[in-house]
């Protein structure tokens, strides 16, 4: 495998602190530097070009050869509906700035996106090449910055996950974890489905991938899907994480959709398939609930 420098925009939430973390594992040869959005911008043109020009320089002088995996983004769900502006500017403008500054320096990009940009009344996992029809403010930025990357002419690739949870951030895990403590029961909806997928298993995911782009052997497809293996609803995950607190799972009520309304409507069905990744070589991600007990084991 190459030795690889790698530069993850987004580092400070809960996808780019797993990158970090495992690119700083002993014995590693792969160098992760995975600055926030305090020390980088990507909607600042002049910092991304700054910032991937010295990882082009560095990572060539050391050897190695350099990568960027592009965790940042705007994933305010609610918050969009009222500030598309800014989660454009965020999941649209930025990643098109990236991949223009990585094709000036010969740089390949991985670049993560959503289940949020197809509709989410499907019935099937949905494949790469499905028709997309984002119904949300964040859906539809997520979707314009696929085609931004795609149409720059970059070495680039687009990775759709769905469902992510970690140790870091907010997500819907840990806010299980904190209901479970403060409430008797918690009604949770058990009419959207979906693959929970943990960071951690994610990020060794994208640094596999960007492996194989290191070493010249990245996917003929452009666009992969990859989350945990398996599907459930939000209510069987709420019970599958009270299950791994010792909690009583029937704590956990199943709800309807129409009874928690949201500024951004949620996708009933939001399930990817990982036949795309599995037809490039790379490894699937194990079966969320597998993934989720080693979560709570690594806590």
């Amino acid at each position: 495998m190459s030795r690889l420098a790698v530069l993850v925009p987004g580092g400070s939430g809960q996808l780019g602190r797993d990158l970090a973390a495992l690119g700083g594992a002993d014995g590693s040869d792969i160098e992760v530097r995975a600055p926030g959005s305090a020390e980088l911008d990507v909607t600042e043109a002049g910092a991304v070009v700054e910032a991937v020009a010295t990882l082009a320089t560095s990572a060539r002088e050391s050897g190695r050869v350099p990568v960027v995996i592009n965790a940042a983004a705007y994933t305010a769900v609610d918050a969009a509906e009222d500030d598309e502006e800014r989660a454009f500017a965020v999941n649209a403008d930025g990643p098109r700035v990236l991949a223009a500054a990585c094709t000036s320096r010969r740089v390949p990009l991985v670049h993560v996106s959503t289940d949020y940009v197809f509709s989410g009344d499907g019935d099937r996992p949905y494949e790469p090449d499905d028709a997309l029809g984002p119904r949300t403010a964040y859906g539809r930025t997520k979707a314009a910055g696929e085609d931004a990357v795609l149409g720059s002419g970059a070495q680039a690739w687009i990775v759709r996950t769905s469902w992510l949870y970690g140790a870091a951030g907010e997500n819907f895990v840990r806010t299980m974890v904190r209901l479970e403590r403060e409430r008797d029961t918690v009604s949770v909806v058990d009419d959207q489905r979906g693959s929970p997928t943990w960071t951690a298993d994610l990020a060794g995911g994208l640094l596999e991938l960007a492996g194989l782009v290191a070493a010249g052997e990245g996917p003929r497809r452009r666009i992969l899907h990859c989350s945990g293996g398996g599907d459930t609803t939000w209510c069987g995950l709420a019970r599958a994480v009270f299950a791994e607190l010792g909690a009583d799972p029937e704590r956990v009520r199943p709800c309807g959709t129409d009874e928690y309304p949201r500024p951004a409507p949620r996708p009933a069905y939001s399930v990817l398939s990982d036949a795309s990744w599995r037809e490039a070589g790379l490894t699937p991600l194990r079966p969320w609930p597998e993934a989720l007990h080693a979560f709570f084991q690594d806590s």
